[in-house]
């Protein structure tokens, strides 16, 4: 058996926007540090998705040392910067899927910067640690939290399940389609799949269930242009039940930090990979 080993770890600080690489992260029950603990909403309180507003590709988000800073890759907008701590004080209801939570609203200005960065009223939020989401209760473990990513604090996918899926694509795709929290080599495609207990360096995972895709995956997160690539192919072999899966939800069942370079130890599995 090859060698499994951490290869790349990615963050999305604001839901459904720009991913950031990292070379080392906090492992936290929620996910990882500044993992999805702000999230953009409309004036309902749901929340938004490139899913239906595809250009929010288009917002790319940094960590500097006062806090994020996010920006816009074409329109001509001064960068905003939203502080890690939020000093407001003004709550709200949101909704994230069937879950029902309360945030934080970050700011006016913030309001103000990304609804004209994307051209209707939204609101940015913020997940305070006071604030509970539980996990899917036929998946979790312990009754763990999870911050505003769509229902798990992680996301892993091999980099050969990548290279297989574009071994059937006239024009590859690039592994930021399917938004991964954690990347890995070594193994054969979609072997995460059939992971139930493993280590990451000395941070224990459990591989809580495949990770169903959507129109997510279409879109080009450089320029926002949605095609019918990679669902349309995927559908054709990795589809279980009304599900296309590609990549596997994982729960946290330790804490610490995980760094790319990390062994990958694998402690438990179960069930086939759908790719076999």
């Amino acid at each position: 058996m090859s060698t499994l080993v951490l290869s790349e770890i990615y963050i999305y600080p604001i839901k459904s926007l720009g991913g950031i690489s990292l070379t080392s992260a906090q492992v936290q029950e929620r996910g990882l540090q500044y993992d999805r603990r702000w999230m953009l909403i409309d004036d309902s309180g749901i929340f938004l998705t490139q899913r239906k507003i595809a250009d929010m590709a288009l917002l790319q988000v940094a960590l500097s040392p006062d806090g994020l800073v996010v920006s816009h890759k074409t329109k001509d907008l001064a960068p905003l910067l939203v502080p890690y701590e939020t000093k407001s004080t003004r709550s709200t209801l949101v909704t994230v899927w069937d879950d029902i939570c309360f945030a934080f609203l970050v700011s006016p200005e913030a309001d103000t910067w990304f609804s004209e960065a994307l051209g209707f009223g939204c609101r940015l939020v913020y997940m305070p640690e006071n604030s509970i989401r539980l996990i899917d209760p036929n998946y979790a473990k312990h009754n763990e939290k999870v911050s505003f990513a769509d229902g798990y604090p992680f996301l892993i996918i091999g980099q050969g399940s990548l290279d297989d899926l574009n071994s059937r694509l006239e024009e590859p795709v690039p592994m930021n389609r399917f938004r991964p929290t954690f990347v890995f080599t070594g193994g054969q495609p979609y072997v995460e799949e059939k992971w139930k207990t493993f280590k990451m360096g000395d941070v224990l995972f459990y591989g809580a269930k495949p990770c169903g895709r959507c129109n997510v995956t279409t879109i080009n997160q450089d320029t926002a242009q949605a095609g019918a690539e990679p669902l349309k192919t995927l559908t054709g072999y990795q589809k279980k039940g009304n599900k296309v899966i590609f990549g596997m939800n994982l729960i946290g069942l330790s804490t610490g930090t995980v760094s790319v370079g990390d062994r990958i130890t694998i402690m438990e599995t179960g069930g086939t990979s759908s790719g076999e």
